[in-house]
C-alpha cells in the first residue's frame, strides 16, 4: 500500500488525480491540504482528511507520497518542502518554472534518495497509445512524418486575457502534454522550428503554436489553437507504405467532465467504433489495405501504477529526469519570442 497526501484541492486534484488514485487497491489517499478545505466546488471523498494545516501532511509518518497540484510558481517550494520531510513527490505539469529549477530539484531528490517525478499522464492518452501501436506494427514502413493536433474552439479564453505571461501561456500549459509525448516516443529532436503566436496581438495571451521537430528523415509536427471551429485530426502518421489517421482525441477528459468516473465503469474513456482511426497501407506484396484500428485503452491511473512500482518495487522511473528537463527546455525556447 502506498499512502498519498495532496497539496491543492482544485480541478487538477479532483478531476485528473483522485478518480485514478481512488481506482487502485494498492493506493490509499489519506489527506488533502488546501488553504480553504471547506470550499464546496468539489465533493469531498469519504474517509479522506481535508485540512488547512500543511504540517498535517508533511509530518504524517504514514504518508509516503505527496502530490503537488498547485499553481506552477509554487511547485518548487512545495516539492522541496516534501523532500525535506522525507516524502516522495509527484508534481503536476509543467513540472517547474524552468529547466534550471528541474535540474536543481532532481539533484536535491537524488541526494536525499527520494523519488520526484512529473505527472505526464497524457502518455496514457488513447489516441497517442493507438498511434504508437500502429507505428510500431511496421505496416506503415519507414516513418516520414507525424502530425499531432490538439485544437479548441474557445475564443473567449484568449479574449478574456489582456496581458502576457509565459507561465500561463498556451504553450506552457497545453503544449507540455504533446511535447512530452514527442520526447517520450522519439527522443530529443535534432532541431526544432517554432511558430508560437499571439493571434490577438502583442501583450496578449499566447493562443497558438506550431512546432516542427526534426529527427534525421522524420519530422514530427505539434499544432494547437484556440480558434479551430472544426479540429484537425488528432494524429496523422505517414510512412513510405501508408498512412494512419485518428480523428478524435482521448475520451477520458470527456467522461471526467461528465462525472462518469473510472471506478465502477469498465467503459470509462473507451472509444466506440466511430472513434476508431483508419489505417491505409500497401503490404509487402503490394496489395492495398484499408482498415479500422480498434483504439488502445487510455488510463491515467497507469502513471500511478508506474510511480508505485518505482517507490515500492525499486523500478526505473517511467518518466526520466532527462525527458522532463528536455521538455522544459523546449517550452522555454519556444516561448522566447512572445511578449
Amino acid at each position: 500500500m502506498l499512502t498519498i497526501g495532496y497539496i491543492g484541492n482544485g480541478k487538477s486534484t479532483n478531476r485528473y488525480h483522485l478518480p485514478f488514485a481512488l481506482n487502485r487497491d494498492h493506493l490509499k489517499v489519506k489527506t488533502i491540504y488546501a488553504r480553504n478545505p471547506h470550499k464546496a466546488e468539489w465533493d469531498k471523498v469519504p474517509g479522506v482528511l481535508y485540512t488547512d494545516d500543511l504540517a498535517a501532511v508533511m509530518n504524517d509518518p504514514d504518508i509516503q507520497l505527496i502530490v503537488v497540484c498547485t499553481h506552477l510558481d509554487t511547485h518548487y517550494e512545495y516539492a522541496k518542502m516534501a523532500l525535506d520531510h522525507g516524502k516522495h513527490v509527484l508534481v503536476e505539469k509543467p513540472f517547474m518554472m524552468s529547466a534550471e529549477d528541474a535540474r536543481s530539484i532532481f539533484e536535491y531528490a537524488r541526494d536525499k534518495k527520494l523519488v520526484i517525478q512529473c505527472y505526464q499522464n497524457r502518455r496514457y492518452d488513447s489516441d497517442f497509445l493507438t498511434a504508437k501501436q500502429v507505428m510500431e506494427s511496421g505496416k506503415l514502413g519507414e516513418l516520414l512524418e507525424v502530425e499531432m493536433n490538439y485544437d479548441y474552439y474557445r475564443p473567449q479564453t484568449p479574449e478574456s486575457v489582456t496581458s502576457f505571461s509565459k507561465y500561463s501561456s498556451f504553450l506552457y500549459g497545453h503544449g507540455v502534454h504533446t511535447v512530452d509525448q514527442v520526447v517520450s516516443a522519439f527522443g530529443t529532436p535534432d532541431r526544432v522550428q517554432y511558430d508560437v503566436r499571439q493571434l490577438l496581438g502583442t501583450g496578449r495571451m499566447n493562443d497558438y503554436f506550431d512546432l516542427d521537430f526534426y529527427y534525421s528523415s522524420l519530422k514530427v509536427s505539434v499544432k494547437s489553437s484556440f480558434f479551430r471551429l472544426k479540429p484537425r485530426p488528432s494524429f496523422v502518421v505517414y510512412g513510405k507504405k501508408g498512412v494512419f489517421v485518428k480523428q478524435t482525441i482521448d475520451r477520458q477528459e470527456e467522461h471526467l467532465k461528465q462525472f462518469y468516473l473510472p471506478k465502477g465503469h469498465d467503459d470509462f474513456g473507451l472509444d466506440t467504433p466511430e472513434h476508431y482511426g483508419t489505417l491505409t497501407y500497401l503490404d509487402d506484396e503490394g496489395h492495398y489495405h484499408e482498415e479500422k484500428v480498434v483504439s488502445a485503452k487510455g488510463d491515467y491511473a497507469r502513471l500511478y501504477d508506474d510511480i508505485y512500482e518505482t517507490i515500492v518495487g525499486g523500478a526505473e522511473k517511467s518518466i526520466s529526469d532527462d525527458e522532463t528537463i528536455a521538455v522544459m527546455e523546449l517550452l522555454e525556447q519556444g516561448i522566447e519570442g512572445c511578449s
